[in-house]
Protein backbone atom coordinates (compact mmCIF):
# COMPACT_ATOMS: atom_id res chain seq x y z
CA UNK A 1 0.00 0.00 0.00
CA UNK A 2 1.15 3.38 -0.42
CA UNK A 3 2.17 5.49 1.65
CA UNK A 4 0.43 8.94 1.05
CA UNK A 5 1.40 11.71 2.80
CA UNK A 6 -1.02 14.88 3.72
CA UNK A 7 0.18 17.00 1.10
CA UNK A 8 -0.29 14.26 -1.35
CA UNK A 9 -3.62 13.41 -0.39
CA UNK A 10 -4.17 17.28 -0.95
CA UNK A 11 -2.60 16.86 -3.87
CA UNK A 12 -4.76 14.35 -5.45
CA UNK A 13 -7.97 16.14 -4.16
CA UNK A 14 -6.76 19.03 -6.34
CA UNK A 15 -6.26 17.09 -9.28
CA UNK A 16 -9.62 15.47 -9.27
CA UNK A 17 -11.27 18.62 -8.53
CA UNK A 18 -9.30 20.22 -11.15
CA UNK A 19 -9.96 17.63 -13.88
CA UNK A 20 -13.57 17.94 -13.12
CA UNK A 21 -13.69 21.94 -13.63
CA UNK A 22 -11.34 21.70 -16.90
CA UNK A 23 -13.89 19.51 -18.40
CA UNK A 24 -16.57 21.96 -17.41
CA UNK A 25 -14.96 24.99 -19.08
CA UNK A 26 -14.58 22.74 -22.16
CA UNK A 27 -11.18 22.16 -22.43
CA UNK A 28 -8.93 18.63 -21.51
CA UNK A 29 -7.23 18.41 -18.21
CA UNK A 30 -3.10 18.89 -18.83
CA UNK A 31 -0.88 16.95 -16.45
CA UNK A 32 2.77 16.16 -16.94
CA UNK A 33 4.75 13.51 -15.38
CA UNK A 34 7.35 15.31 -14.33
CA UNK A 35 5.23 17.51 -12.21
CA UNK A 36 4.70 14.48 -9.75
CA UNK A 37 6.78 12.51 -7.30
CA UNK A 38 7.65 9.39 -7.47
CA UNK A 39 4.76 8.16 -4.92
CA UNK A 40 1.81 9.83 -7.51
CA UNK A 41 3.83 8.20 -10.62
CA UNK A 42 3.15 4.53 -9.02
CA UNK A 43 0.69 2.72 -10.57
CA UNK A 44 -2.84 2.37 -8.42
CA UNK A 45 -6.31 1.32 -8.40
CA UNK A 46 -8.62 4.26 -7.03
CA UNK A 47 -11.94 6.02 -7.41
CA UNK A 48 -13.45 9.13 -6.51
CA UNK A 49 -16.90 9.88 -5.06
CA UNK A 50 -18.49 12.69 -5.53
CA UNK A 51 -21.45 13.74 -2.52
CA UNK A 52 -23.75 16.42 -2.33
CA UNK A 53 -23.21 18.92 0.93
CA UNK A 54 -26.26 16.47 2.35
CA UNK A 55 -23.96 13.17 1.85
CA UNK A 56 -26.04 12.00 -1.02
CA UNK A 57 -23.81 9.98 -3.26
CA UNK A 58 -23.56 12.09 -6.71
CA UNK A 59 -20.95 9.70 -8.71
CA UNK A 60 -18.46 6.69 -7.83
CA UNK A 61 -16.30 5.43 -10.68
CA UNK A 62 -12.58 4.40 -10.09
CA UNK A 63 -10.19 1.14 -10.81
CA UNK A 64 -9.66 -1.92 -8.44
CA UNK A 65 -6.48 -2.57 -10.62
CA UNK A 66 -3.48 -0.45 -10.60
CA UNK A 67 -3.45 -0.15 -14.50
CA UNK A 68 -2.43 3.63 -14.66
CA UNK A 69 -0.70 5.78 -12.63
CA UNK A 70 -2.02 7.20 -9.29
CA UNK A 71 -2.40 10.91 -10.28
CA UNK A 72 -4.23 9.66 -13.66
CA UNK A 73 -5.96 7.50 -12.53
CA UNK A 74 -7.62 10.41 -9.91
CA UNK A 75 -8.16 12.39 -12.89
CA UNK A 76 -9.60 9.81 -15.09
CA UNK A 77 -11.75 8.53 -12.20
CA UNK A 78 -13.12 12.07 -11.06
CA UNK A 79 -14.31 12.63 -14.82
CA UNK A 80 -15.92 9.70 -15.05
CA UNK A 81 -17.29 9.80 -11.77
CA UNK A 82 -18.61 13.45 -12.66
CA UNK A 83 -19.86 12.77 -16.32
CA UNK A 84 -20.24 9.28 -16.72
CA UNK A 85 -21.68 7.64 -13.85
CA UNK A 86 -24.96 5.92 -15.69
CA UNK A 87 -26.74 6.83 -12.20
CA UNK A 88 -26.93 10.25 -12.31
CA UNK A 89 -26.65 13.03 -15.25
CA UNK A 90 -23.96 14.09 -16.19
CA UNK A 91 -22.46 17.34 -13.84
CA UNK A 92 -23.88 20.65 -15.17
CA UNK A 93 -21.61 24.19 -14.34
CA UNK A 94 -22.00 25.33 -10.87
CA UNK A 95 -22.80 22.31 -9.87
CA UNK A 96 -19.15 21.08 -8.92
CA UNK A 97 -19.02 23.93 -5.90
CA UNK A 98 -21.85 22.21 -4.63
CA UNK A 99 -19.87 19.05 -4.17
CA UNK A 100 -17.17 17.34 -1.86
CA UNK A 101 -14.74 14.60 -3.10
CA UNK A 102 -13.51 11.43 -1.56
CA UNK A 103 -10.61 9.38 -3.02
CA UNK A 104 -10.00 5.82 -1.71
CA UNK A 105 -6.40 4.66 -3.35
CA UNK A 106 -6.76 0.82 -3.28
CA UNK A 107 -4.81 -1.55 -1.76
CA UNK A 108 -3.59 -5.13 -2.75
CA UNK A 109 -6.75 -7.56 -3.88
CA UNK A 110 -7.15 -10.84 -1.66
CA UNK A 111 -9.30 -13.60 -2.14
CA UNK A 112 -11.22 -14.27 1.68
CA UNK A 113 -11.07 -18.26 2.29
CA UNK A 114 -12.52 -17.67 5.65
CA UNK A 115 -15.64 -14.45 5.98
CA UNK A 116 -13.92 -14.44 9.59
CA UNK A 117 -11.32 -12.93 8.14
CA UNK A 118 -13.39 -9.55 6.99
CA UNK A 119 -13.42 -6.14 9.23
CA UNK A 120 -16.37 -3.93 8.48
CA UNK A 121 -14.36 -0.63 7.89
CA UNK A 122 -11.02 -1.50 7.24
CA UNK A 123 -12.24 -4.08 4.11
CA UNK A 124 -14.13 -3.16 0.53
CA UNK A 125 -15.32 -6.20 -1.06
CA UNK A 126 -15.08 -7.74 -4.48
CA UNK A 127 -17.53 -10.52 -5.13
CA UNK A 128 -17.73 -12.12 -8.29
CA UNK A 129 -20.27 -15.14 -10.04
CA UNK A 130 -20.20 -15.95 -13.53
CA UNK A 131 -20.62 -12.74 -15.52
CA UNK A 132 -21.73 -11.12 -12.44
CA UNK A 133 -19.67 -8.96 -10.39
CA UNK A 134 -19.90 -6.03 -7.61
CA UNK A 135 -17.84 -3.82 -5.73
CA UNK A 136 -18.19 -2.09 -2.58
CA UNK A 137 -15.53 0.46 -0.93
CA UNK A 138 -14.61 -0.31 3.06
CA UNK A 139 -16.43 3.00 4.01
CA UNK A 140 -19.82 2.04 2.14
CA UNK A 141 -20.88 -0.64 5.11
CA UNK A 142 -19.34 1.77 8.30
CA UNK A 143 -21.68 4.36 6.48
CA UNK A 144 -24.82 1.97 6.89
CA UNK A 145 -23.53 0.00 9.84
CA UNK A 146 -23.65 -2.94 8.43
CA UNK A 147 -22.41 -6.52 10.00
CA UNK A 148 -20.49 -8.21 7.84
CA UNK A 149 -22.69 -10.56 6.38
CA UNK A 150 -25.16 -7.45 6.01
CA UNK A 151 -21.79 -6.27 3.97
CA UNK A 152 -21.95 -9.26 1.82
CA UNK A 153 -25.47 -9.46 0.83
CA UNK A 154 -25.17 -5.90 -0.19
CA UNK A 155 -22.04 -6.27 -2.31
CA UNK A 156 -24.10 -9.77 -4.03
CA UNK A 157 -26.98 -6.77 -4.89
CA UNK A 158 -24.94 -4.83 -6.26
CA UNK A 159 -23.32 -7.24 -8.47
CA UNK A 160 -26.77 -8.18 -9.28
CA UNK A 161 -26.59 -11.39 -7.86
CA UNK A 162 -29.22 -12.19 -4.98
CA UNK A 163 -28.48 -11.78 -1.20
CA UNK A 164 -26.50 -14.72 -0.27
CA UNK A 165 -24.97 -16.01 -3.29
CA UNK A 166 -21.86 -15.15 -1.39
CA UNK A 167 -21.94 -18.38 0.08
CA UNK A 168 -22.08 -20.77 -3.03
CA UNK A 169 -19.13 -22.23 -4.05
CA UNK A 170 -18.88 -20.84 -7.74
CA UNK A 171 -19.08 -16.98 -5.99
CA UNK A 172 -15.71 -15.68 -5.69
CA UNK A 173 -15.25 -13.17 -2.49
CA UNK A 174 -12.25 -10.43 -2.42
CA UNK A 175 -11.30 -8.34 0.15
CA UNK A 176 -8.81 -5.15 -0.55
CA UNK A 177 -8.22 -2.05 1.90
CA UNK A 178 -8.11 1.68 1.03
CA UNK A 179 -6.43 4.81 1.87
CA UNK A 180 -9.73 6.68 2.02
CA UNK A 181 -9.20 10.82 1.81
CA UNK A 182 -11.84 13.62 1.21
CA UNK A 183 -12.50 17.54 1.03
Amino acid sequence: MLDLSEDHRQTLLGIARQSIAAILGGRAPVWKDEDFDETLRSPAGAFVTLRTRDGDLRGCIGSIRASELLYKAIASSAISAAFRDSRFAPLRPGELELLDLEISVMGPIEVVTNIEEIVVGRDGLIITRGRYAGLLLPQVATEYAWDRETFLDQTCVKAGLPRGAWRAEDCRVEKFSAIVFGE
